[in-house]
Order: C-alpha cells, then sequence, then structure tokens
C-alpha cells in the first residue's frame, strides 16, 4: 500500500505525451485468444489493470513477451477456459474473456468481476447478447458464471443499454458466429471503435463503427496482429485539468483531436481554452476560468452519457475544474450512483458545493482549496481529489495511490516532471 504526498501551488508545465487509452487495452488483451497466431500491441499503458489481465492470461496458457510499451501474446497453447478467480475480482474488464474463450475455445468460467465501487453496474446486457448468439450460461457451485458455447450463430441483438464493455464482448463473440450479426444500441465510443480496427486487422468483417447500430459478419478464423492502441483521451484530459487548475502551460502530444470534440464543447462552458497542431493539444498558461451561462443568464448543466456524450470518467475532473470557475454550473452523473460519493471530500477542502442527490451536485466558484488527508475511493475519483490536492494550499495526502495506478501510468513521476511537488510514500 502507499499513498500519495502533495504540496499544492507548484504550476504543472511543459511537454506530455499520452500513453495508449486503458479502454482500449484491456478488451484488445482479451482479443488475443480469438486467433492462434501472434497478436503485438503497441502503446500499451504501463498500468496495474493491464497488469492483472495478462496475469490472468498467462494463466490460462497464453504466451506473453513484453518491451517497454509493447506487449506480444500467442493464444495457440491455451488449455485452460477457468481465469484465475483471485485475478478476476481485481478488474472488471475480466468479464471480457467470456466472448472470446466460450466463442474460439468452447467455454468459459468466470469468477464475479471486481472493479470500482460506483454503483450497480449490470451484467444482463452481457448475458443476453451471447445467449443470443448460441452461448449457454449458468452458474456453477461457486457462484461463477459459465459460458458454453453451443450452436454459434449470427443474430439480430438489440441491447437494452449501450454497455462499452458488453458491446466489446458480444463483438468478439460474434466476429466468429457464422452468419451475420447486427448490434443495436451498440457503444461508440473512440475505444469501442479502435477495438473493432484491430479485430478489422485480424480479418473480422465489422462495418458501423462509430454508430450505435454495428453489422458483423462471422469468419472461420483470424489472423495474428501488428496494432498500435489510440491514445488516452481520459488521461490526456486529466492532465490538461492539472496545467489550468496550477496556471501552468502545457503540450500534450499524441491525441486525436475528434475525440476531444465532446471534451472541448463541455469544457467550454468553464472557461477553458486550447489550440491545436495537428495531433498536438496546446494549452496557454494562467487561465481565469468562468462559466458562461446558458440563455437569459441560465445556469448551465454538465452531464454525461454514452458517447457522443460527455464521458462519465471526466466528470470528477470537471467538478474540480468547477470549483475554481467563477460563476454556478450544475453537473448531472446520470450513469453511476456513487460516482459522485467523493463530493464529501471536496467540501472538506473548501469547495463551495451543495449535493442535491446522488447524481447532480451544484458547484459555485472560485474556491480557495486547503489542504487535508484524502482517501482514494476509485480511479476517478482518485484523480479528482489529486487534482484538487495540486491547487490547494499546503500538504495533502491521498491514500489508496494504487487504486489511482490502475488507470494512470507512473503519475506521480510524470506529474512530477511537470513541476508538480508529489512523491510517493510506502504504508507499512
Amino acid at each position: 500500500m502507499s499513498e500519495f504526498v502533495i504540496r499544492g501551488g507548484h504550476c504543472v508545465h511543459g511537454v506530455h505525451r499520452s500513453p495508449g487509452n486503458k479502454n482500449a487495452a484491456l478488451p484488445m488483451l482479451a482479443a488475443c485468444l480469438l486467433t492462434d497466431e501472434t497478436v503485438t500491441l503497441r502503446n500499451v499503458p504501463a498500468i496495474r489493470d493491464v497488469e492483472t489481465m495478462l496475469r490472468i492470461l498467462d494463466g490460462l496458457g497464453v504466451a506473453i513477451s513484453r518491451k517497454g510499451h509493447q506487449v506480444t501474446l500467442c493464444s495457440k497453447g491455451v488449455r485452460k477456459r477457468v481465469p484465475d478467480p483471485v485475478l478476476c475480482r481485481h478488474v472488471r474488464t475480466s468479464l471480457l474473456f467470456a466472448g472470446p474463450l466460450a466463442a474460439r475455445h468452447g467455454k468459459a468460467v468466470i469468477a464475479r468481476p471486481g472493479g470500482d465501487s460506483i454503483g450497480r453496474r449490470r451484467f444482463d446486457t452481457h448475458l443476453d447478447g451471447l445467449r443470443q448468439l448460441g452461448i449457454e450460461i449458468g452458474r456453477n457451485a461457486a457462484g461463477s458464471c459459465t459460458f458454453t458455447r453451443k450452436q454459434l450463430a449470427g443474430a439480430d441483438i438489440l441491447l437494452d443499454e449501450a454497455s462499452v464493455t458488453a458491446t466489446e464482448n458480444i463483438i468478439m463473440a460474434a466476429v466468429l458466429a457464422p452468419g451475420v450479426s447486427t448490434i443495436f444500441n451498440a457503444a461508440c465510443e473512440p475505444h469501442v471503435q479502435d477495438l473493432c480496427r484491430m479485430l478489422q486487422s485480424m480479418g473480422a468483417c465489422i462495418s458501423g463503427l462509430g454508430t450505435n447500430r454495428l453489422v458483423i459478419t462471422g469468419v472461420k478464423k483470424l489472423k495474428g496482429a501488428n496494432y498500435r492502441i489510440a491514445s488516452d483521451t481520459i488521461e490526456a484530459a486529466s492532465f490538461v485539468a492539472a496545467a489550468i487548475l496550477t496556471g501552468g502551460e502545457l503540450t500534450v502530444e499524441n491525441i486525436e483531436p475528434e475525440d476531444f470534440r465532446v471534451i472541448d464543447k463541455h469544457w467550454s462552458k468553464l472557461g477553458v481554452q486550447w489550440s491545436w497542431e495537428s495531433t498536438t493539444l496546446h494549452v496557454p498558461g494562467k487561465q481565469q476560468l468562468h462559466v458562461n451561462n446558458d440563455f437569459d443568464a441560465a445556469i448551465p448543466k454538465i452531464e454525461d452519457g454514452p458517447w457522443p456524450n460527455f464521458p462519465s470518467d471526466l466528470l470528477g475532473v470537471t467538478l474540480v475544474l468547477a470549483t475554481q470557475a467563477e460563476g454556478t454550473v450544475l453537473l448531472f452523473e446520470k450513469m453511476f450512483e456513487s460516482r459522485m460519493y467523493f463530493v464529501d471530500r471536496m467540501i472538506e477542502m473548501g469547495a463551495r458545493i451543495v449535493q442535491c442527490d446522488p447524481h447532480r451536485v451544484v458547484v459555485s466558484g472560485p474556491a480557495k482549496l486547503h489542504a487535508t488527508r484524502l482517501h482514494s475511493p476509485d480511479i476517478r475519483a482518485g484523480i479528482s481529489l489529486l487534482l484538487a490536492a495540486l491547487c490547494a494550499d499546503g500538504e495533502s495526502r491521498i491514500g489508496n495511490a494504487n487504486i489511482i495506478d490502475r488507470g494512470y501510468e507512473a503519475v506521480d513521476r510524470k506529474l512530477r516532471h511537470l513541476g508538480a511537488d508529489i512523491h510517493r510514500k510506502k504504508i507499512t
């Protein structure tokens, strides 16, 4: 266990290069099970969730080699169909082994997955879609779900929610299902699109990328791939926020401008400014944030939702930005009932926030934040509290720092390189 010790008031500035997208890398690792040939993934983020997924794959018999941010995998030697139940409880994306293992290897036994505690996270959409493709689902005596391939075949599937991981799971099974599968109400986030592009490079036939209707024609087998994972928009935006909150000028390299359009649309309501040069984002220093009211001086609202709505993973970061903007804004978390539970900690730090209910908060700024002892409840709340500590007066300590490590690569080292006063302390 470890904690971050942060002395606020130090300017975050310089050049930052965004790593590969966490939410793309994790399903791509599972997708290596769809072929006997070698899969090489480049720009893989060095984060704890990736390490956990690799350990699970290693336990299944996948041959793995790693060099820096490149991982090479070959599932030719896979014999086991039961991912390590202890490791499965550490990541929610362990459920993504169900589709590939059942579709290509005939069976999967998946323990109840773990992940962040941000409210109920349903599995039903996964189960319903995989059943329609011909995968039988049951429960064993230990409470794990069993996925058994019966008569795999394409199907017309209407998802009851635009779940990202359910869409990914169903895609990975459908690419090997004979016939045509149509997935309606599919998630279309950039990382879902990136998974589809990787599968296309392996020989999958998928159309409709970027829309909520995917059409997949099953193929008999997939080949290997050498694929570069797209950059992590959420990570990049978090570093942008760190610079803005501390008054720094920042250049962020290796990001997709198209993926930032949604963020720009909403952060502009707080007065955030930046400019582009190809795939490089320039953030000017000493920005004076101010809330741009809606028509007739109405209080504006920033709310999350499935893509291309604002990403839930950035709502906490947005809340911290709002505490430093002149004016009042309503933040509405629609997707997870426990996502806003870190707000009490922000109030302790001096933020002027009224929590209307578990989903809605009203933030008035600017507020002078002061340091305190904090605890990271999940990845996104943890990075939000870290950003608040960067612009607070005094020394803050954030416990359970390893939670943030699950989604952010060497965040303390990278922030320190950019001028922040942050270091990691081991807790015995």
